[in-house]
C-alpha cells in the first residue's frame, strides 16, 4: 500500500469517527491527564522547597531527580509489573493490566520531569520578588502564588513537556496495561501493534492525532506568552 493511500485511509478513519480509534484516543488522553493532574501539586511543592530552601542533602536529591528523568520507561514498567503481579508485594491490589496501573506508571515518569523543570523555572526567577513579599508581611501561600504568576509561562511549559512525554511513551503502558482493546490500549501501544501487523492506516491516524495535539499545545503556549508580553 502506498503512503498516499495509507494517509487517505487514515483520514477516512478520523473523519468517520471510527469507534475503536477514538476510544483508543480517549483512553490515552484520560490516563495521561489523570497522571499529570495527580502529581502536579506534589511536584510544584517539591520544586518550591528545592528552589527556596536549604537543607542537608539538597543537591543529592536534585541529582537523583535529574537522574530519574533518564530512566527508560520500560524499566519503570518492569518495576511496577513485579510489584503489582500476583507474586509481588502489591498483588492483592489487583491493579495489573488496568488503567490505574498505567496512571501510576505515568505518574512515576512525569514526576521528575515536572520537578526538574519547575525547579529550574523558580530558580531563575527574580528572588527580589520573594524578599519584597516577605518584607511586606505576605503569607507563604501569597508568596507562592506570586512566584507562580511570575513564572507562569515556564511552569506551563513544564506541564506541557511532561504530558507530551507520557502520552507518547510505550514501554511502561505496554507492560502494566497489557494493551487490552477497549480497556488499556492507548495511542502509542496501538501504533506499535498495528505497525507490527502491517495495518498502517490506524497507526497513521493515531499519529495524526498526536501531531495535532502537539501543534495545539505549542500554539496555546505561544499565544499565552504573546499576550503576556503585550500586557507587560
Amino acid at each position: 500500500m502506498s503512503l498516499w493511500q495509507t494517509t487517505l485511509d487514515a483520514l477516512a478513519l478520523l473523519l468517520s469517527f471510527d469507534a475503536d480509534l477514538w476510544h483508543i484516543v480517549a483512553v490515552s488522553f484520560s490516563v495521561s491527564l489523570a497522571a499529570v493532574g495527580l502529581v502536579l501539586l506534589p511536584a510544584l511543592l517539591l520544586a518550591f522547597v528545592l528552589a527556596y530552601s536549604h537543607f542537608p542533602g539538597k543537591w543529592l536529591l536534585l541529582s537523583l531527580i535529574n537522574t530519574l528523568q533518564a530512566v527508560p520507561t520500560v524499566v519503570i514498567g518492569l518495576l511496577l509489573y513485579m510489584l503489582l503481579s500476583r507474586a509481588g508485594p502489591l498483588g492483592d491490589w489487583q491493579l495489573l493490566f488496568t488503567q490505574k496501573a498505567m496512571i501510576l506508571g505515568q505518574m512515576l515518569i512525569c514526576l521528575p520531569i515536572l520537578v526538574s523543570m519547575m525547579h529550574g523555572a523558580l530558580q531563575s526567577s527574580d528572588r527580589r520578588s520573594v524578599e519584597t513579599a516577605m518584607t511586606l508581611g505576605a503569607s507563604l501561600p501569597r508568596i507562592a502564588l506570586t512566584m507562580m504568576w511570575e513564572t507562569r509561562f515556564p511552569l506551563c511549559a513544564a506541564v506541557i513537556a511532561s504530558f507530551s512525554r507520557i502520552v507518547t511513551e510505550v514501554g511502561c503502558s505496554m507492560m502494566v496495561g497489557g494493551n487490552i482493546m477497549g480497556l488499556t490500549r492507548n495511542i502509542p501501544t496501538a501504533i506499535a501493534m498495528e505497525s507490527q501487523k502491517g495495518a498502517f492506516a490506524q497507526g497513521v491516524a493515531l499519529g495524526m492525532v498526536l501531531l495535532s495535539l502537539a501543534l495545539l499545545l505549542n500554539f496555546l503556549l505561544s499565544s499565552m506568552r504573546g499576550k503576556g508580553y503585550l500586557r507587560a
